[in-house]
């Protein structure tokens, strides 16, 4: 799953030369909590809400409301921004992206080719990916299946509900730490749970849960 199909790829940017005052205001109304720092068309930098924090004086400051906002209003994003951006490529692997997140312990990555920006993808990209992956808010019915790293078992489990003239339409496969193999599948439409249920443990089937799932928006 390349980062490309999560990434959001309409981009709210700012210039190194616009003003800390004014990235607020653009972070407060739409919503955001990063902004890319582009500069003829390239990444130069990064601005999130923690740097704009330390940008911002103190509340035990003398100054006055007005001294503050003069100075928000001339402080530059160039002087606050953070130069060294971790990106990755739009053909990255969504696992790739999601270690880059961990290893340098950030939330967002600018998705970056050849020097230009194509998008950003951030740690809600990520979660959204995840449930999309797992088969959330699809109606339907989910199995969840724990079994032995046995060979042949994931065709025990295909070909009993295929008789049944089900349609799968997502497998997802992860090994526990116990060593068991946990196999989850979501079956597309109805399906009478009870029988499905019975026809899986006649095969020797390890059922260890099986429930309807209900259409949810995701956004």
């Amino acid at each position: 799953m390349p980062v490309k199909d999560f990434m959001t790829k309409k981009v709210v940017y700012v210039s190194p030369d616009t003003t800390v005052a004014h990235a607020a205001d653009m972070m407060r109304d739409q919503g955001l909590r990063r902004l890319p720092v582009i500069e003829n068309d390239k990444l130069v930098g990064l601005v999130t809400e923690g740097t704009m924090a330390e940008a911002s004086p103190s509340k035990a400051t003398s100054l006055s409301i007005y001294e503050m906002n003069y100075l928000l209003n001339k402080t530059k994003i160039r002087d606050v921004m953070i130069k060294n951006v971790v990106t990755v490529s739009q053909y990255a692997r969504l696992e790739d992206a999601i270690y880059l997140m961990m290893k340098h312990h950030v939330g967002v990555l600018p998705v970056v080719d050849n020097e230009q920006v194509y998008g950003i993808i951030t740690d809600k990209d990520v979660f959204k990916a995840f449930l999309e992956v797992a088969g959330y808010g699809e109606e339907g019915v989910r199995v969840e299946i724990l079994t032995d790293d046995t060979v042949g078992i994931l065709a025990k489990v295909v070909d009993t509900i295929s008789e049944e003239n089900l349609n799968i339409k997502r497998t997802v496969i992860a090994t526990r730490k116990s060593g068991k193999v946990a196999i989850e599948v979501q079956i597309d439409g109805h399906a009478d749970i009870d029988m499905l249920k019975t026809k899986l443990v006649e095969q020797g089937i390890n059922v260890k849960a099986i429930e309807k799932t209900f259409a949810k928006s995701l956004d």
